[in-house]
């Protein structure tokens, strides 16, 4: 959702400097602007259009959550299997989410994703891979954004 407010200047993955923010129903060509051969949630108006122009945020955030319960779920079965090789009582699923040991699985976790997310979004401003479409053209300048591969 960020990345609709929030540009690089250089990378080929950001939009143009200029086109920060939603963008008018013309510029997205929903409603009357939708075009023949448009996805029918986006011509239809109404909610259906609301859900269709967030629903990538609707799925990554689905995904996200169910990938965090699951890690919380398998966290929390290996915690209790090692609290009862100590002779402890096991906790429940809403204490571990407050124990330390939850806090460090899941930062570890997600530490190694920022990291390879924060080096890609750097390294395509300086970078280039010749005909890839998520890097802009080889002769292109470093500060040249949003340009197609």
């Amino acid at each position: 959702m960020a990345t609709v407010w929030l540009l690089q200047k250089g990378s080929p993955e950001s939009k143009e400097l200029d086109k920060a923010g939603k963008e008018s129903d013309e510029d997205q060509l929903v409603g009357r602007h939708a075009r023949e051969g448009s996805p029918a949630w986006a011509a239809a108006g109404g909610w259906r259009t609301r859900v269709f122009s967030g629903s990538m945020a609707i799925v990554m955030g689905a995904i996200f959550l169910a990938s965090w319960t699951v890690q919380s779920v398998a966290g929390w079965a290996a915690y209790n299997e090692e609290r009862l090789q100590q002779l402890q009582d096991p906790i429940s699923w809403g204490s571990y989410l407050t124990a330390a040991d939850f806090w460090a699985r899941t930062l570890q976790n997600w530490q190694s994703e920022f990291l390879a997310v924060g080096a890609m979004a750097v390294l395509s401003i300086y970078l280039r891979q010749r005909g890839s479409s998520q890097s802009k053209p080889v002769g292109a300048s470093h500060g040249s954004t949003g340009v197609e591969g």
